[in-house]
């Protein structure tokens, strides 16, 4: 649990560095890779590699297992000065309240990424031994929704790419029920209703103003010539892939909890074994695609070419020095959101990420990147008002929404947040 003082610093630093992550990501799909010395811009090809972009983050993911490697040495550096600190402490004449203050200091949390959650089976749950390769299923589950929502950011401006992200309560909450057998009351019923009205606002403005620069497939320009037209059509694919990725990031959470509810592994080591097993699935995925696809003609130059993508990564200095900053805030941004979950609450967490999307927004709109539409602002206040709404954060406004009863989690106490 960090101290008072620290807290600030926690919530700045899991905001900066979400900021960051999806700020880098777009500036990568912004630069040019191919047949930039054209005189007419569309001909001019960007850095369109979202499976590229998805290894690049498992990979952040995978050196959370450095943090962890540091907190253990520091554990067993202050375990050896200091025996109380590692949990031992001697109980004198069989006091109650000794008991009591032995057991508080056993039960502290590890430093390795949040407190345990409750075990089930076996000294480690389900996540024991060769159990730990179950964390490959939500891997996989994060896998297609980074990639999905990787390229519909290509297609659409920063802030809208964040905002549509928040249909992933609609789905959290269906899966919860289906899967978990929670309970929604009325005013979450309302609460996801709102979020869809404010996520088909926001993705509405991307398709009437779009922004993106983002160019199309030789399908979509043979279909329709009218430039308007491409990147409206673009930005309502680019949505629609946004939002449709939120069903495997839900079905990631829900995985997530399942596993672990029923082990005591920290969530930061599941986000390094998920790291692991992403990272490998992802290489292995692009390798395969590259021998089926990439050496084709039509596949040529496209994001399943591995050799193109990697040379675009290594030859121009502003991807690979992007990509490394990602890496690193993607680490951070899981370190310092799990930080802020211990040390103030998940409700609080869901906030700052709220917080999160405002700051894209702006700096989006100051650098040029995209427009200011006001009905981009009317679903804005929608989704945040409704995801607060949902999370507890402010009360049903009208008597007859408000719970009779104890109103049940819906996520698990550390969400594992991946980008």
């Amino acid at each position: 649990m960090a101290s008072k003082a620290l807290i600030p610093f926690l919530v700045g630093m899991m905001l900066l560095t979400g900021v960051v992550n999806t700020l880098l990501t777009k500036y990568q799909d912004n630069q040019c890779v191919r047949d930039c010395d054209s005189s007419e811009p569309k001909d001019r090809k960007t850095f369109m590699q979202p499976v590229l972009q998805t290894a690049q983050m498992f990979a952040g993911e995978s050196a959370c297992w450095i943090v962890i490697g540091l907190m253990s040495l520091y554990e067993r550096y202050t375990s050896r000065k200091d025996p109380k600190a590692n949990g031992y402490q001697s109980v004198a004449n069989g006091d109650a309240d000794d008991n009591d203050d032995a057991a508080s200091i056993n039960s502290e949390a590890p430093l390795t990424g949040g407190a345990p959650a409750k075990r089930t089976s076996g000294p480690d749950g389900l996540l024991r031994g060769y159990g730990i390769l179950l964390l490959a299923l939500p891997a996989i589950c994060d896998i297609l929704g980074t990639t999905l929502v990787n390229a519909g950011l290509f297609m659409v401006a920063a802030s809208i790419y964040q905002m549509t992200r928040g249909a992933l309560v609609l789905f959290v909450g269906l899966f919860s029920i289906v899967f978990l057998h929670r309970k929604l009351h009325l005013f979450q019923w309302v609460s996801l209703v709102g979020v869809v009205i404010g996520v088909a606002l926001v993705g509405l403005a991307g398709v009437i103003w779009p922004d993106s620069k983002a160019e199309a497939t030789d399908v979509l320009l043979q279909a329709v010539d009218d430039a308007t037209s491409t990147e409206g059509l673009l930005a309502a694919l680019g949505v629609t892939l946004i939002a449709g990725a939120q069903i495997f990031t839900a079905s990631q959470f829900v995985l997530e909890e399942f596993l672990l509810e029923r082990s005591n592994i920290a969530p930061l080591e599941v986000v390094g074994w998920e790291g692991l097993f992403g990272l490998a699935a992802t290489l292995i995925i692009m390798l395969v695609m590259h021998l089926v696809v990439g050496r084709t003609d039509a596949g040529r130059y496209g994001m399943f070419d591995m050799v193109e993508g990697f040379r675009q990564m290594f030859d121009y200095r502003s991807i690979w020095v992007s990509s490394l900053l990602i890496m690193v805030s993607i680490g951070g941004f899981n370190f310092f959101g799990l930080s802020v979950t211990r040390s103030v609450s998940a409700t609080a967490r869901s906030t700052i990420d709220s917080c999160r999307t405002l700051f894209i927004w702006m700096v989006s709109l100051g650098l040029g990147w995209e427009s200011f539409k006001w009905l981009q602002v009317a679903g804005f206040a929608l989704l945040v008002y409704f995801t607060f709404l949902f999370n507890g954060v402010v009360q049903p406004p009208f008597e007859f929404l408000r719970p009779t009863e104890e109103v049940e989690e819906l996520l698990p106490e550390e969400p594992i947040e991946h980008n």
